[in-house]
């Protein structure tokens, strides 16, 4: 496993020997031997890889979907716990508890999700005498219910946002008390995170209807609809702490991590230690953490987060994550310390392996997340084949990718869409800051829709660089973050000598045979036109379309235009193979790059150093005789916005409806998104079914014009 040197262990402790000088310590004699990771994915291959450095055997579990999978291949061995969908496998604590006392397994790490925050598992782990590689399940339950959490904290002396937190679930009591707390605020689910069961309401009126659709998606996603309130700061921060304890009654922090900039109240991209904070802020952060652990008796690693006021010091607890988080790397970044050994070696009894003054900070960190989404379209997750990955070659101590997918597997419609992590470090955030945006151009994907070019928009913002971040950034600087996209005439020019060459890389003969229209310039000789004869060329990107003339000069070199406009340009280049892309090297007004390039069915890639470029090409490129048909939206048919599952259908066969009435409920991925009738009219059809598996675009109700 890749891991970051900065930190070297005192003289009192033992290092194990390796060549990153990671700060690792030597674990007990009463070690594991062989543990099951009871999760997928990237989570599930990184507890490995320690585990494995370790000499800890690992047993994995999967799905019928996952059978392939790179968390499979890992392991030293491998179950099979059921189909797809979570509540038939990684949910199934019997089976999964079977598969651990089959292979004799001594502990069982659950990753995080699943059942990483799961008291009844804990418990079933405790009783079948299997170590459970977390807190307590006492600790799991009063800090998983968060109106529990706040009555502990607010004991303890740790500072809570105003809010309500009792039983009464009533309408009629939770009405009174948001108007005492006044709008906006926050109505969370009791249970869970994710952005699950969690709604702004900004006045009173919506409060009830945002109250049933929250208690509606928390009872689906963790089977209790209670609920509680708080006062809603809308310029806020999400700053977390990092912390740790052990069976002895020892507790330290490792800093805080700011995960402020989210979509969907979802975590997108993460920093340690936070921007903008002041070494006594700091130092009391770690403390009430601290102090918040301690008043749980809290045993393993955990985060207890804070909401914090944007323009002020002060800050108040939220909840207590009770597992290892998805952004753990950069605290190890920053440390040099191994959480998941630390893990090991807590949940083997052994005392913490360093004191507080011991854990120092070094650098600056930040972690991006690599989701199959579509920022441009509401961030809605995708699903499909990775058709083409390609990640930064240069994995040093300051550069680290967490995966659990390769080229050509599945980002599956059943969990979760994040591809993989890009961590990163520097001596300072604004060193940080340009290996992330430099090391996210290396990081290039074909094949699905992803959110790495927003965030590498998202890292060139002004504000972001300045450190100025909070939860309504992405919201506030939209426009910004979302520009008008028009594809520079250079990048233009080298999609076109990319075409062309692609072709004589991979026989002009074939493209022949097969009518492939990919090359302009064949004859059914085989051999290339006369420069005298121009023929014009048609992409489409980002909706738009854009021709281009090209003459043939002589080989690899061609002289354009676009659309017909201004003087030719000259264009020379080679394309070459490199692994498994190709490279352009371009000339165009005496300025030479270097693309690479993947074309895959009907799209070319182009992945320059200053963002990804697709370039559709239509069935017929030959503009003489073809006239150009602009798509448009057919207002009477509900389609589906991504691929996912029915979840609920509002309406049958001949119903009148308004503009905006909910038709149905798509889920996939952890996000629920409601389909609105566009127009008013009449159900002609229904065209699915609840618990149906329907893919991205596929006709789900058909309206009729009515005359109501």
């Amino acid at each position: 496993m890749l891991l970051f040197e900065k930190v070297i262990a005192p003289a009192s402790h033992k290092l194990i020997a390796n060549t990153r000088n990671m700060q690792v310590l030597r674990i007990s004699t009463n070690r594991f031997d062989k543990i099951l990771i009871a999760n997928r994915g990237e989570i599930a291959c990184r507890v490995a890889r320690t585990a494995k450095r370790l000499g800890i055997q690992t047993v994995a579990v999967y799905s019928e979907a996952d059978k392939n999978s790179m968390h499979v291949e890992q392991a030293d061995e491998a179950h099979c716990i059921g189909p797809a969908p979570s509540s038939q496998s990684y949910l199934r604590q019997d089976k999964i508890m079977s598969v651990a006392k089959k292979s004799k397994c001594q502990a069982i790490h659950p990753g995080y999700g699943f059942l990483s925050e799961n008291a009844e598992f804990a418990e079933l782990c405790e009783k079948e005498n299997i170590t459970f590689i977390g807190p307590s399940a006492s600790a799991i339950r009063n800090m998983g219910m968060k109106n529990t959490s706040k009555a502990i904290m607010m004991e303890a002396g740790v500072p809570v946002i105003a809010g309500y937190h009792g039983d009464d679930q009533s309408n009629e009591t939770l009405q009174l008390k948001a108007k005492a707390i006044g709008f906006p605020l926050m109505i969370k689910a009791v249970r869970g995170g994710g952005g699950k069961g969690m709604r702004i309401v900004f006045e009173e009126s919506k409060f009830i209807e945002a109250l049933e659709a929250a208690r509606t998606e928390s009872e689906k996603a963790f089977g209790d609809a209670a609920v509680l309130l708080e006062r809603y700061i809308p310029e806020s921060r999400h700053v977390e702490v990092q912390v740790f304890g052990d069976k002895h009654g020892n507790v330290v922090h490792m800093f805080e991590r700011d995960c402020s900039v989210q979509r969907r109240h979802q975590k997108i991209i993460e920093e340690a230690p936070a921007p903008e904070i002041s070494a006594d802020v700091r130092s009391n952060l770690g403390m009430t953490a601290v102090k918040a652990a301690k008043a749980v008796g809290y045993v393993g690693a955990g985060t207890v987060e804070f909401i914090m006021d944007r323009t002020g010091d002060s800050f108040h607890f939220m909840e207590m994550n009770t597992r290892l988080q998805v952004e753990h790397p950069i605290t190890e970044a920053i440390t040099g310390l191994d959480l998941v050994e630390w893990q090991l070696r807590v949940a083997a009894g052994e005392e913490l392996p360093l004191k507080q003054e011991q854990i120092l900070l070094t650098g600056h960190a930040f972690e991006a997340r690599i989701y199959a989404e579509s920022p441009r379209n509401g961030f809605l997750p995708g699903a499909g084949q990775l058709l083409y990955l390609k990640t930064p070659n240069d994995l040093t101590k300051a550069i680290r990718v967490d995966t659990g997918v390769r080229e050509n597997d599945q980002v599956s419609v059943h969990y979760d869409p994040m591809i993989a992590k890009l961590i990163v470090w520097g001596n300072d955030r604004a060193e940080a800051l340009a290996v992330l945006r430099s090391q996210l151009s290396e990081y290039n994907i074909a094949g699905l829709d992803t959110n790495i070019e927003f965030i590498k928009d998202l890292c060139s913002h002004p504000s972001f660089q300045r450190g100025q971040v909070y939860t309504g950034f992405i919201k506030e600087h939209f426009e910004e973050l979302f520009p008008k996209l028009c594809v520079p005439k250079a990048v233009t020019l080298q999609a076109v000598l990319a075409s062309i060459l692609h072709e004589d890389l991979f026989s002009l003969q074939h493209s022949l045979t097969t009518n492939d229209p990919f090359s302009p310039f064949a004859t059914e000789t085989g051999s290339r036109l006369n420069h005298t004869l121009t023929r014009t060329y048609r992409f489409n990107v980002h909706d738009n379309d854009i021709d281009i003339e090209v003459k043939y000069v002589e080989p690899e070199v061609y002289s354009m235009r676009l659309n017909k406009i201004g003087p030719w340009t000259k264009v020379t280049g080679t394309l070459k193979r490199k692994k498994n892309s190709l490279e352009l090297c371009t000339e165009i007004d005496g300025k030479i790059t270097r693309t690479s390039v993947k074309k895959i069915q009907n799209k070319l890639y182009l992945f320059t150093k200053e963002r990804e470029w697709q370039f559709s090409i239509p069935t017929m490129k030959f503009l003489s005789n073809v006239a150009s048909n602009d798509f448009e939206v057919d207002p009477y048919k509900a389609l589906s916005p991504m691929p996912g599952f029915v979840e609920k259908v509002f309406v049958a066969k001949g119903d009148f409806v308004k503009t905006g009435d909910s038709l149905l409920v798509i889920t996939a991925m952890k996000m629920e998104h409601t389909v609105k009738a566009s127009i008013n009219g009449t159900v002609e059809n229904v065209l699915c079914s609840r618990g149906e598996n329907v893919p991205k675009n596929k006709l789900l109700v058909k309206l009729t014009e009515s005359a109501s």
